[in-house]
């Protein structure tokens, strides 16, 4: 019985109201962690680039150094006001954050990211 009353209050929290019908958001996040890791990546590459402490990025860009570490962390999605707060901060086109992160629209079933990886380091001469 309490098994029973817990899946009803998963399925509760699964669901949500969308013009009047009720959806299901479970997976949702599954499929948006991804998307927030490598955006964490770019981010903590760039950051460093510009030679910026995560303070310093984040008086630029007018957010908290902490908002800035949980971005760089995978822990928070950014906004696109945020986005935008922050490339205009490291003098980067906003893309430049996006890199490696793709959606992939679902015929019948719901869409998801594709996450790339990053190019191998080139060699050089004499290695094997």
């Amino acid at each position: 019985m309490i098994l029973s009353g817990m899946k009803g209050f998963v399925d509760q929290t699964n669901t949500r109201r969308r013009h009047g019908c009720r959806v299901r958001t479970a997976g949702r996040k599954e499929r948006s962690e991804g998307a927030a890791v490598k955006f964490g990546q770019n981010l903590s590459r760039a950051r460093r680039r510009a030679g910026l402490s995560q303070e310093e990025l984040g008086v630029r860009s007018s957010l908290h150094r902490t908002e800035i570490g949980l971005l760089e962390h995978g822990r928070r999605i950014a906004r696109i006001d945020t986005l935008i707060q922050i490339a205009g901060a490291l003098s980067i086109p906003p893309a430049e954050l996006l890199e490696g992160i793709h959606w992939n629209p679902g015929d019948t079933a719901p869409g998801q990211f594709s996450i790339a990886s990053p190019p191998p380091p080139p060699r050089r001469r004499g290695d094997s």
